[in-house]
């Protein structure tokens, strides 16, 4: 039952050691603790070095940088344990986050997925926690995704996976959202996905994160593996599936607002009876324009606005 936790590093000098820390404080008799320093120029290569002096559950990895994806992958192929979690070097975690986590795995090992509750952008006005109840399970993707609104919870950093998912799978390298490319060819080898309510992750409110500061391009590396579920996914007219569609389409907009590039998103009509409010006036509008005729009809509003 032993856990591997991948913690890509760079740039994160003044927040490493409260991310490290964190994680060997957490009591489980298992665990290897494996740091990428991804080229970063700051200490971070040092005092990863002195960590692994001072603690032998810790290994180093001293590479050129290559971004997220590459330094998670690079952890992945070291990694020896039977699951594997990812922590970002500016989060940490709650203390015995991980024990009853690894317990329940070991009494349940049909689990594939544990995900566990994360305090997002934790430490600016917009943070929030996001709770789980315990032994929700799933059994398919789609009610996973849908039902359980996986698509607004992508994050690798909370959920524990079995490591064998990933024999045939890596994080995309030279994307940004690199969780939504990934999560989705994940569940699809998962048989067994749950939910517990032990535990919390950290996710640190960072300014110069790409939630924060992302543009065009970014947006649109976002939008497209959304649009490739939406094309997936088989069951359309429930209201679970037409709140993703609706969630799908807020992306498009934005893309096209800061792009001008031709929608992608594909149209679908939304049953307007499903939704209340502005949903349901955005869905009534949808049914009428048309996917492209909506972004613009977005795009003149917001341009109206900010000229008043």
């Amino acid at each position: 039952m032993k856990l591997s936790i991948i913690i890509p590093v760079y740039l994160t000098e003044h927040t490493l050691d409260r991310c490290v820390r964190s994680v060997l404080d957490q009591d489980i008799p298992e665990m290897e603790v494996i740091l990428i320093d991804d080229g970063s120029p700051d200490r971070c290569p040092q005092l990863c070095d002195r960590w692994a002096e001072e603690d032998e559950r810790i290994r180093i990895i001293h590479k050129q940088n290559g971004g997220l994806s590459d330094a998670r992958n690079a952890g992945i192929k070291l990694a020896t344990g039977n699951y594997i979690t990812f922590i970002d070097s500016d989060d940490y975690l709650e203390s015995h986050t991980y024990q009853p986590l690894m317990e329940h795995l070991e009494q349940c090992p049909d689990i594939d997925i544990l995900e566990y509750p994360i305090y997002v952008h934790y430490g600016a006005p917009n943070q929030h926690k996001m709770f789980f109840e315990s032994g929700i399970t799933y059994h398919d993707m789609e009610a996973y995704w849908l039902e359980g609104r996986a698509y607004q919870h992508t994050y690798a950093c909370n959920k524990i996976f079995r490591k064998r998912l990933f024999d045939d799978i890596s994080f995309p390298v030279g994307r940004l959202f690199e969780d939504v490319y990934t999560l989705p060819h994940l569940l699809i080898k998962a048989k067994v996905i749950q939910t517990s309510s032990e535990g919390l992750y950290y996710y640190c409110s960072n300014n110069e994160g790409i939630t924060q500061t992302a543009d065009g391009h970014a947006l649109r590396m976002l939008l497209q593996p959304h649009v490739e579920m939406i094309n997936h996914i088989l069951h359309r007219d429930n209201k679970d599936f037409q709140t993703y569609y609706l969630h799908v389409l807020n992306i498009q907009m934005d893309v096209y607002e800061l792009t001008g590039d031709t929608p992608i998103l594909p149209f679908l009509p939304v049953n307007s009876a499903f939704f209340n409010g502005v949903q349901k006036i955005k869905s009534i509008a949808l049914n009428k324009m048309g996917v492209r005729n909506i972004c613009k009809l977005n795009k003149l509003i917001h341009k109206i606005w900010r000229s008043h």
